[in-house]
């Protein structure tokens, strides 16, 4: 009598990485696209190699086999092959291809970057060249195609053709779209000029990129880091453990100064400090806002660029007075996180090329997690103390 394999489909080509599918193969049984059956398989094979990420992948390989049970119908199959494939078959008889072990295929969704003209208002088409001329959009998008397998297509449209009620940059709910209005733009070139004109440059900043149309196409670097944060978590589906604006200023942050440097942070701390100092008295809706408040976020953003590396920004950002002393014992803890954090939400979806590369970088996130985490735990009674 045959097994019951349920609305298992048959498949005509399938790869021989995995030993859990070669094994059902062997036993001519149907495999198809059950992703219970594909974790399995990634388990096993995780656990077989060396490090950390074995072990924990060899402890929940065992508590999936404890919980596991295998539903076979049917008389008489035959002692040996029933008993092989009732320790093969844990969580059902379809496996999917697990390939997801190796990156995502890269034949995905790709982000690119549309310039609208004719859609730009005349008043507009000189952020709109800054912008181009610096490709800080096609830099970001080029990160992501590189990094991320996204399911779908998105378009980053610079165009004053926006969505009823759209005065800044936004991403669509479904993350394949993120509108970029030149009107927008050409609001940041102006902040920017009031930036150059009163405000002292900070030390840390080089000067030769301190002019208006550098500053605008950093800030705009970052803003644009912000929105991918969003779509990002809109086309993935990745879990949030807070609201949604700070993890999308995380990941500014996290691509940012990772793969950029510490210019697009300063640029857009110095522009948030502006902005914030236009909007004047806090009001209701500020405070309600699901944004955090202006003034508060210049903060992030510098206490994530200090704690990336204290002993190089302690000087010209806390020493200088530009982040608080009360502040900066948080913030090499906080970046240790923040950095693991999107590296682990991003790693079920790296592409097959990045994956190499991008699983060293989690671990080596992880690593240093757990180093400042115990790092902070030995000095929280003095910065309790010193606050």
């Amino acid at each position: 009598m045959p097994l019951r394999t349920g609305s298992v489909r048959k498949v005509a080509a399938l790869g021989t990485k995995c030993p859990l599918k070669r094994s059902l193969q062997a036993y001519g049984l149907p495999v198809g696209h059950n992703p219970r059956v594909s974790v399995e398989c990634c388990l096993r094979r995780r656990a077989a190699a060396p490090g950390p990420r074995a072990n924990r992948s060899a402890e929940r390989l065992e508590r999936r086999r404890e919980r596991a049970r295998v539903s076979i119908s049917g008389g008489y199959v035959g002692v040996g092959r029933t008993a092989a494939v009732a320790a093969l078959v844990v969580t059902g008889f379809g496996l999917a291809a697990c390939g997801d072990e190796e990156g995502k295929d890269d034949a995905a969704g790709k982000v690119k970057v549309v310039y609208e003209d004719e859609a730009v208002k005349p008043e507009n088409r000189q952020a709109v060249e800054v912008i181009r001329k610096s490709r800080v959009l096609e830099r970001t998008a080029d990160w992501v195609n590189a990094s991320v397998a996204l399911p779908h297509d998105m378009v980053v449209k610079v165009t004053d053709k926006v969505p009823p009620g759209v005065t800044d940059a936004v991403t669509q709910p479904d993350g394949r779209t993120i509108f970029v209005p030149p009107a927008f733009l050409t609001q940041v070139e102006g902040v920017v000029g009031d930036v150059v004109k009163t405000v002292k440059r900070p030390a840390l900043f080089p000067e030769d990129k301190f002019n208006k149309a550098d500053l605008t196409a950093l800030a705009t670097q970052f803003v644009l880091g912000h929105e991918m944060g969003h779509a990002l978590q809109r086309q993935l589906a990745l879990p949030n453990l807070g609201l949604e604006e700070d993890a999308a200023d995380g990941f500014a942050s996290f691509y940012t100064v990772n793969e950029i440097g510490p210019d697009p942070s300063l640029a857009a701390a110095m522009v948030f400090d502006e902005l914030a100092r236009k909007e004047g008295e806090l009001t209701l809706e500020g405070f309600s806002s699901d944004h955090p408040v202006t003034q508060q976020r210049v903060f992030n953003f510098l206490c994530s660029l200090d704690g990336k590396d204290p002993k190089k920004f302690d000087g010209p950002l806390v020493g200088a007075g530009y982040l608080p002393r009360t502040r900066a014992p948080l913030c090499p803890q906080s970046w240790a996180a923040l950095d693991y954090g999107w590296w682990t939400q991003l790693e079920p979806h790296f592409s097959r090329k990045f994956k190499g590369q991008g699983d060293k970088r989690q671990e080596a996130a992880r690593a240093h997690l757990i180093a400042e985490t115990k790092a902070f735990a030995e000095k929280l009674d003095e910065i309790r103390s010193g606050q």
